[in-house]
C-alpha cells in the first residue's frame, strides 16, 4: 500500500498517541534529568513503566518507548528486556525507537552503516555496539558531542553536513543512520539521501514507521526517503 504525506503524518499521529515517550526531547517533562548521559538514562529508566500503565489505562493499543539512546544505551538484550517489561505490565504490544533503526536499515537490506547522532563519543559507542550486536557492521561514526542539545545547534543544515561527513567518511556504506530523537530530520532525508546515493534510517520517523507496523497498518508512503517507500 502506498499513501501520501497526509496518510503518514496521520498514520504517525497515531503511532505517538498510542504510547511514544520521549526523553530525548523535552516532551511531557520526559527528558532525563542529566541529559543524554549513562547516568541520565539510568535516572529515566525507572518512569518507563509507570508512563506506560498511565497509558495503557487511557486506552493505548501499542506502547512505543522513545528514546533511542534510552533505549539501546545498555545493548540489544536491555532494549528486549524493556519491550517485554512494557508488554507485561499494559498487556499491549510495545517496542522501542531502537527497534524503529533496526527495522529500517533491514527495510532496505543494509549491512555496512555509517553513523551520525547528537550524542558524546560514549554513547555514540553504545549505539556502535547496538547495531553490532543486531548483525550489523558499523564503517565509520560520528558524533555532534552533546549531552544536551544547545538553540541552534543542530540546523537542518548542521545536520545535512554532519550525515554527509559521517557518509563520507564510511567510503559508500549501505546506509546511514542519524540517532537521536530530538532531531528534525523527516524534511532532511530526501535531500540526503540525493546527495548520499544510499538510504537513510532516522530515529523519530522511522520509530513512528515501526510504531505504526505494530498498529497492524502499512507505514508505507512515498515522498519521505528510501525506507518508507519500501516498508
Amino acid at each position: 500500500m502506498t499513501g501520501s504525506r497526509r496518510d503518514f503524518i496521520r498514520l504517525a499521529g497515531a503511532a505517538a498517541a498510542f504510547g511514544a515517550l520521549q526523553p530525548e526531547v523535552p516532551l511531557l517533562g520526559e527528558e532525563p534529568a542529566l541529559g543524554m548521559t549513562l547516568a541520565g538514562y539510568d535516572e529515566a529508566v525507572p518512569r518507563i513503566l509507570p508512563a506506560a500503565e498511565a497509558l495503557a489505562r487511557q486506552g493505548a493499543s501499542a506502547i512505543s518507548v522513545f528514546g533511542s539512546s534510552l533505549t539501546f544505551y545498555k545493548g540489544a538484550r536491555f532494549n528486549q528486556e524493556l519491550v517485554d517489561r512494557v508488554t507485561k505490565a499494559t498487556g499491549v504490544p510495545a517496542t522501542t525507537q531502537s527497534n524503529g533503526l533496526i527495522d529500517g536499515l533491514r527495510t532496505v537490506n543494509a549491512r555496512r552503516v555509517a553513523v551520525a547522532t547528537a550524542y558524546t563519543d560514549i554513547v555514540t559507542d553504545r549505539l556502535k555496539i547496538f547495531l553490532e550486536e543486531h548483525g550489523f557492521e558499523v564503517i565509520f561514526a560520528k558524533g555532534l558531542g552533546y549531552e544536551r542539545i544547545p538553540e541552534g545547534a543542530a540546523t537542518q543544515d548542521i545536520l545535512f553536513r554532519l550525515g554527509a561527513e559521517a557518509y563520507a567518511g564510511s567510503h559508500k556504506a549501505d546506509a546511514l543512520v542519524m540517532s537521536c530523537g530530538a532531531l528534525r530530520t523527516l524534511d532532511l532525508i530526501v535531500p540526503l539521501e540525493r546527495e548520499l546515493g544510499a538510504p537513510v534510517v532516522s530515529s523519530t520517523p522511522h520509530g513512528l514507521m515501526n510504531g505504526v507496523r505494530l498498529l497492524g497498518r502499512s507505514p508505507r508512503v512515498q515522498g519521505f526517503g528510501l525506507v518508507l517507500a519500501n516498508a
